[in-house]
């Protein structure tokens, strides 16, 4: 379950993939709404880390 948390680490490790101006999202380039989105992304994984270690006894 850990593992999770490497996910927005490799998200926004390469920023090559996401360094555009399109897609736009109500006005916004991509570069910015791309790590914008992943914000509350990575608060839900962490959540579902932190709740997974709490069942098992972890802290």
């Amino acid at each position: 379950m850990r593992l999770l948390l490497l996910l927005p680490f490799i998200g926004l490790l390469w920023v090559p993939f996401y360094n555009a101006e399109l897609p736009s999202l109500f006005g916004f380039p991509f570069f910015y709404w791309y790590q914008f989105a992943w914000v509350p992304l990575t608060s839900f994984i962490i959540w579902l880390v932190y709740r997974d270690g709490l069942k098992k006894g972890v802290e």
